[in-house]
């Protein structure tokens, strides 16, 4: 062997003091570090000055939440659609987020959350920011990286709560519709499994693909008058026309990128579940999830983790699908059951970093939870 090959062999001098595997990690995940690095820059550098902290933390809850939350709603349309060009993708669901947006700015007098932040706790927007209220949104991101499908509700919303009313509101809301979606999902899936999903074998009819275009595109809307609030909660509550420009701009190109991207690393919550990418299978599971938040989404004004509601969902469904074929369309019980505790950990993850946050923000959020739990 020669001098110049061994030297290519030998270990670098960083390896000699950090862990090989750490060190891969570090290499391969090198670009995205330094992008971390900067953006926490940032932050700290244009907290303190409101207009300008105010569409920087936008920006950043804008990529960060849709690339969180592709899981949702994206992520079914991606996985059964992955012979499309992503182009023709993005323009369908970037298209209905602009006219869900605009109507919800028409209809509401320059609001794009169709009145998800007039709930208590939510209802002013505000005048100063915090370094950690910029830098939430880059949490998210980390946690995205990791391929954490946790709930930006939690995470964005909770740095804005005036009160611990409002946290805890949003939780009871999002822990109901976990159980809801999991029940649902289960029961829809012991009837689904017994009498359609097992006759999904060769090549779909022609009319799936439309039928779940144009379910998905319902979905998809649906979940934008829930979510749009976890973007928007940095903006003024009423917009005028070039705020609103500015904001449904963004988001469309974002999620071109999005869509160039193919959902990136979240995406993988999806594609490990039972036959996601069958297009009949899709087209059902956005079915029932879009009548679960169309069902949530009029009971009452109150933000709620659309993310938990889509984990109850597919938790569910791969409950009910091993119930009724563990050989052929589902997996073994206790492989399901560690599936759904993984999904659920990660959520829970969120949902413990989003605490943290809002306690280090806002006193008095911190001294009512501390109340709440006997500690006040």
């Amino acid at each position: 062997m020669s001098d110049q090959e061994s030297n290519q062999n030998s270990p670098s001098p960083i390896e000699n003091f950090i862990p090989t595997g750490f060190y891969d990690v570090i290499r391969q995940e090198r670009v995205f570090i330094g992008l971390i690095g900067l953006f926490f820059f940032i932050a700290g550098v244009v907290f303190p000055y409101a207009e300008l902290a105010m569409w920087v933390g936008f920006v950043f809850a804008g990529y960060s939440a849709i690339a969180n939350d592709s899981i949702q709603t994206i992520g079914t349309f991606l996985a059964s659609n992955m012979d499309k060009k992503w182009w023709v993708l993005w323009l369908w669901i970037g298209g209905i987020f602009l006219v869900t947006v605009s109507a919800s700015f028409y209809i509401y007098d320059g609001d794009v959350t169709y009145q998800r932040l007039t709930s208590k706790g939510f209802a002013e927007a505000p005048t100063e920011f915090s370094f950690l209220q910029v830098a939430a949104p880059v949490f998210l991101l980390i946690l995205t990286r990791m391929r954490m499908p946790v709930s930006t509700t939690f995470l964005l919303l909770s740095c804005f709560a005036t009160s611990a009313e409002g946290i805890t509101s949003v939780l009871g809301k999002s822990l109901q519709g976990y159980g809801l979606a999991l029940i649902a999902g289960l029961v829809v899936w012991l009837i689904v499994t017994n009498t359609l999903e097992k006759r999904f074998n060769g090549k779909p009819h022609k009319l799936w693909l439309p039928t779940q275009w144009v379910i998905s595109g319902t979905l998809w809307a649906v979940w934008v008058m829930q979510d749009a609030a976890n973007i928007a909660v940095y903006l003024p509550r009423s917009l005028d026309f070039s705020q609103f420009l500015g904001f449904a701009l963004f988001i469309f190109f974002g999620l071109g990128l999005l869509f160039y991207l193919r959902g990136d690393k979240i995406q993988e919550i999806v594609t490990e579940k039972s036959r996601v990418t069958d297009v009949r299978s899709a087209t059902i599971i956005d079915f029932v999830y879009a009548i679960l938040l169309v069902y949530k989404l009029t009971v009452s004004t109150v933000p709620m983790s659309t993310t938990w509601v889509f984990l109850g969902l597919l938790a569910g469904r791969e409950i009910g699908m091993s119930i009724m074929d563990g050989k052929e369309k589902g997996r073994p019980m206790g492989k399901v059951f560690s599936m759904v505790f993984k999904d659920l950990s990660y959520a829970l993850i969120g949902l413990v970093v989003s605490i943290v946050l809002a306690i280090s923000i806002n006193e008095d959020v911190r001294n009512e939870l501390l109340k709440m739990v006997g500690f006040g």
